[in-house]
């Protein structure tokens, strides 16, 4: 399959530079997905989908032009490369344009085990499905179900571009999610579990997801409002990733190249506490985000984006980094900047511990639409979860909105030791000071 493509791709290439383009970058894709939603017992969506394509970026000069095609014959290729040449003739330039330089580019390429042949059928699917939901509805208190979905994937790509770079890949993943409602008419609560893997084997168990969204719904009936104040609170980890996202977004090199980030000043800065230290890996074996090369070709590497509190680099593809006029970091991508595997470690105290040092505060579960502001790091959400008193967890509480400033935020931020790795950005359970709560 990868060398079908990377022949696809080849031809791509070939005949774009007989054209006489300058540079230029070919993916070649094939991919295979299904999908199984389940509501009370029925069948609500079943969905599957193959698709082989090819995208093509050709370069005239520093302009250029992206263009993709379906139809993979030699001579369909052929035309898609000389219309993507036509394109970038007539395209404005771009200065910082232009895949990377051949001694730029990733030589060794890890095996990281991405791809299992354990992938289940739509019926294996369906039986997860209805595995989860019934155990989610078995929960006492869960009224209804909000619908339990299962999904599996399989998809190889090859990379070939004219500076001598030519890899693939396959990656498998297959998912697992449940809704349960608890309550009735007004009184209704609704949470969730999932679960997702590189591997059918990695995949938690189904009847522990339903069972957990079951009780999770559960324990957020008959919640209560709260007072306006500021008080300490904790991100459940199932949210505490989003602090970590809100980084990423501020030390992505194109928004440090357009000046929009409220961290464009910080390089080299003690940004948050001397005890946190924030690590990207692309090279974790069965990684949700891992990869053995990025998307402009370049070699990934581990490294610290934050080192003892330290802000160490800005995340940078090819563009980026010419228009800083600093190295690329082997983050790019064919959108721009991006990450792999990006993880806060475990801190010392267990979640129970930071629960009990706090007298009054907010556990927060849920975060409900956004109000960041990316060019000042002001921030704004609406929230759910439980109120903490006397060192422990008391009543469910709702609709409330939990505002700071993310400099701030970033300071005083203390883990916990519950990290999970369940998507491609993780975070355990963080403790905040000083947050302010808009309630009654």
């Amino acid at each position: 399959m990868i060398e079908d493509l990377l022949t696809l791709a080849g031809e791509a290439v070939s005949h774009a530079r007989t054209l006489g383009a300058d540079a230029v970058h070919a993916v070649a894709a094939d991919g295979r997905s299904t999908e199984i939603e389940i509501r009370e017992g029925h069948i609500e969506k079943v969905e599957q989908a193959e698709a082989r394509d090819i995208s093509l970026k050709v370069y005239a000069g520093k302009s250029s032009a992206t263009i993709s095609g379906s139809v993979l014959t030699k001579e369909a290729i052929h035309r898609l490369a000389e219309t993507a040449l036509a394109m970038a003739k007539l395209a404005p330039p771009d200065p910082y344009a232009g895949i990377a330089d051949p001694e730029q580019l990733a030589t060794e390429i890890r095996d990281l085990d991405l791809a299992g042949d354990d992938m289940p059928n739509a019926e294996g699917l369906e039986k997860l499905a209805r595995q989860a939901e019934a155990a989610g509805l078995a929960v006492a208190g869960v009224s209804k179900s909000g619908g339990a979905g299962a999904s599996a994937s399989d998809r190889s790509i090859a990379v070939v571009m004219s500076n001598g770079f030519a890899q693939g890949y396959r990656r498998t993943g297959v998912g697992l999610s449940m809704s349960a409602i608890a309550g009735e008419g007004l009184g209704m609560q609704r949470d969730y579990d999932y679960t997702s893997a590189i591997h059918f084997a990695d995949l938690r168990n189904a009847e522990e997801i339903g069972r957990e969204a079951g009780e999770r719904a559960v324990r957020r009936l008959a919640p209560r409002k709260v007072k306006s104040q500021s008080v300490p609170v904790i991100y459940d980890r199932r949210v505490a990733s989003g602090l970590i996202g809100h980084l990423l977004g501020a030390i992505n090199g194109a928004a440090i190249a357009r000046g929009t980030s409220f961290l464009k000043d910080c390089l080299g800065s003690e940004i948050f506490g001397s005890h946190i230290t924030i690590i990207e890996d692309p090279f974790i074996r069965r990684g949700l985000g891992s990869r053995p090369f990025d998307g402009e070709g370049l070699a990934c590497r581990k490294t610290k984006l934050i080192d003892q509190g330290v802000l160490t680099n800005w995340i940078l593809d090819l563009r980026s980094a010419r228009q800083l006029g600093l190295k690329p970091t082997g983050q790019g991508s064919r959108g721009g900047p991006s990450t792999s595997n990006v993880y806060l470690p475990a801190g010392a105290q267990s979640p129970e511990e930071q629960i009990k040092e706090i007298s009054q505060g907010l556990y927060v579960t849920e975060l409900i639409g956004s109000s960041v502001n990316m060019v000042t790091g002001d921030y704004s959400r609406g929230a759910s979860g439980f109120w903490i008193e006397n060192g422990e967890l008391t009543y469910p509480v709702s609709e409330i909105t939990i505002a700071g400033n993310l400099k701030d935020m970033f300071r005083t931020i203390m883990p916990a030791s519950n990290l999970e790795f369940r998507s491609s950005v993780n975070a355990p359970n963080c403790r905040v000071e000083g947050l302010t709560i808009a309630g009654l």
